[in-house]
């Protein structure tokens, strides 16, 4: 079925090939990513539309001598097929399997790890520095989708690098944009003929020749700047220090090669604007690229198949629902996401409120000062982020949202373990991160009702919150939907036992129920992370002998350090075991698989108490 692919284990056997060669190998390279990513699920459409770019790139540059930087991370499964882990497609995300993403240890060609958005401008500008420092003739790389240009650090980047002079090439993978044919067929002209070493020769010339008339100079470099502004909309890249080219087809392989051939020996910093299609090659996912942007398993010959309506509801689509229900209520709320509309479940919402939906794009620190503002002018702003991507925006939570003390609502998605995406995207940190900050409320539902009345809390309130919930289903309770408040820092007991108490902490109360079953304990829904049930906590300890607080976030420094930290403040002496996340980044697999290896299921926590109280009769 693969020829060629089947030949191609390292990006020097690709480069023996003939120019002419290089489309059927695109047609191979897609029909595999279809066949591959349907066995096991991932990211399609935007795989799909990196293709051509990909053997490009790997064609005319000397990888990985040259440094090829990504961004994100989830447009390079060519690029890892092309760089000997085709056979590892069949474990893609699984556990002991290769990443979703770029991975340094993973690979030699993988030059920079990545999965959050618009590093690799950064990334690629550091690399081209230390070629520069030792003197090596080396490319830099950076590959970055129009998604991830909208982030203030590819900017900030950009300002840096056009500057330094260092021999680097950013590559704008855009695919949010069409070309039609004459359009097209122009600029991949002006594209050859800009990035071609006469137009360079020839300009360096002209600079020299008018230089020594520096108001002459000044009105050729802004006529030219008018002429190739009239054309492309590279302006604003010239202005930054960059040689802009393009736009050209991303798809166009003898276009690809010739213009990157050319760029190759051009010095200083480049700009490449490549215009592509999501989903190329399979109707399917050219039709709906978002529905097709991370998939689960599917027959390709009949593409995604709607499934019956599950009969628990995922936490995302809890918040949804209670987003809509609660802007029917009041009008002052308005919703905002750094452009995780479906990821965050603000589909609906978009649609009936239009007015009240912001979509910032890939801009988590705008996204958190942007609601800040509109705090101040009496707007109740929730934000839908998940808890990953808020760590990027840890700054502007401090300072401009808790130090006024705003009403911010900020409903974190992703929680905890995230299974197949692996360590970039769990949420492992968010309860450490945000207990310790002056005027946050922080909430941790442990079912699908408690997340919906959560939320309505936190709505309530006059200053920052937080309501954080894992991804995927809870355990299946009756959504009410009457919403009511909970009391602010006040927690339940859900099973009355003896000797042993279990602290559960949002997702981790189900595990504990089933734990308190064989163990006979007495188990806590704490509900509050801040602030704590002191008076529950007192209680707890007064009437056991053994405390054990469970949850689904790393252990140093979360809500369990906050149990002792309470203790230790009120002289409180009681035998305490804290279970959570270790003190290490937790590989891709099966969530549920993962939780028991951190022992959070309920043999994991049994075993963590019988382990305690035998350890402790004996040193009686």
């Amino acid at each position: 079925m693969y020829p060629l692919l089947d030949g191609i284990e390292t990006p020097a056997q690709l480069r023996a090939l003939k120019r002419s060669q290089l489309p059927q190998l695109a047609s191979e390279l897609r029909q595999f990513l279809v066949e591959s990513v349907a066995g096991t699920g991932g990211h399609l459409s935007s795989n799909l539309g990196t293709v051509e770019l990909t053997i490009a790139l790997h064609y005319v540059f000397n990888t990985p001598y040259d440094r090829l930087a990504w961004d994100v991370g989830h447009q390079t499964y060519a690029h890892k097929i092309l760089t000997g882990r085709r056979a590892g497609m069949a474990r893609l995300r699984m556990h002991g399997g290769i990443a979703g993403f770029p991975r340094r240890d993973e690979s030699e060609y993988d030059t920079f790890g990545t999965a959050h958005s618009s590093t690799s401008i950064s990334a690629a500008l550091g690399m081209a520095v230390g070629a520069q420092i030792s003197g090596l003739k080396r490319q830099a790389i950076a590959v970055i989708g129009d998604g991830a240009m909208s982030a203030g650090m590819a900017f900030e980047a950009l300002n840096n690098a056009g500057v330094m002079d260092t021999n680097m090439l950013v590559v704008l993978n855009d695919n949010d944009m069409s070309i039609s044919p004459p359009v097209g067929a122009l600029n991949n002209y002006l594209a050859k003929l800009m990035s071609g070493r006469f137009y360079a020769t020839a300009r360096r010339a002209g600079e020299r020749v008018l230089g020594v008339v520096p108001s002459m100079l000044e009105l050729a470099k802004r006529a030219e700047e008018h002429v190739k502004g009239m054309v492309t909309p590279g302006t604003l890249f010239e202005e930054f220090g960059f040689n802009y080219i393009g736009p050209i087809d991303g798809h166009d392989l003898d276009i690809l090669y010739a213009t990157l051939n050319n760029i190759k020996q051009l010095e200083g910093p480049q700009f490449l604007h490549v215009v592509t299609r999501k989903g190329k090659g399979y109707k399917p996912a050219e039709e709906d690229p978002i529905l097709y942007h991370g998939v689960g398993k599917f027959d390709p010959a009949q593409g995604i198949v709607a499934k019956a309506a599950a009969k628990k509801l995922p936490y995302t689509q809890i918040f949804g629902d209670w987003l809509c229900d609660m802007a029917a209520r009041d009008p002052r709320l308005i919703g905002i996401t750094p452009a995780m509309r479906e990821g965050s479940g603000l589909v609906r919402f978009s649609s009936e409120f239009p007015d009240r939906y912001f979509d910032v794009g890939i801009a988590e620190q705008h996204a958190v000062t942007f609601a800040a503002g509109a705090a101040c002018e009496g707007l109740k702003p929730v934000v839908a982020i998940y808890s990953t991507f808020l760590q990027r925006a840890y700054d502007q939570l401090i300072h401009d949202v808790a130090i006024q003390n705003l009403p911010v609502l900020f409903a974190i998605d992703r929680a905890g373990l995230v299974g197949a995406d692996g360590p970039t995207h769990a949420g492992s940190f968010d309860l450490t991160y945000l207990r310790c900050i002056p005027n946050m409320t922080v909430m941790a539902p442990a079912d699908e009702n408690e997340c919906r009345q959560m939320l309505y809390t936190a709505f309530q309130m006059k200053t920052p919150s937080a309501v954080r919930y894992p991804r995927g289903t809870g355990p299946g309770v009756e959504i009410e939907q009457e919403m009511r408040a909970i009391p602010i820092g006040r927690g339940e007991i859900r099973r009355q036992g003896q000797q042993i108490a279990l602290l559960a902490f949002g997702s981790m109360l189900s595990p504990c129920l089933e734990a308190a079953e064989v163990l006979n304990a007495t188990v806590a829904n704490m509900r509050f992370v801040k602030p704590l049930d002191h008076t529950l906590i007192d209680s707890l300890a007064a009437e056991h002998e053994l405390l054990v607080t469970v949850e689904e976030n790393t252990v140093m420094g979360g809500a369990g350090s906050a149990v002792l930290e309470y203790l230790a403040s009120r002289g409180i002496v009681v035998s305490v075991v804290q279970l959570g996340l270790p003190d290490s980044f937790i590989d891709q697999g099966d969530p549920g698989q993962m939780l028991a290896d951190c022992g959070l299921d309920k043999n994991g926590i049994v075993q963590a108490v019988q382990q305690r109280m035998t350890t402790k009769v004996a040193s009686c």
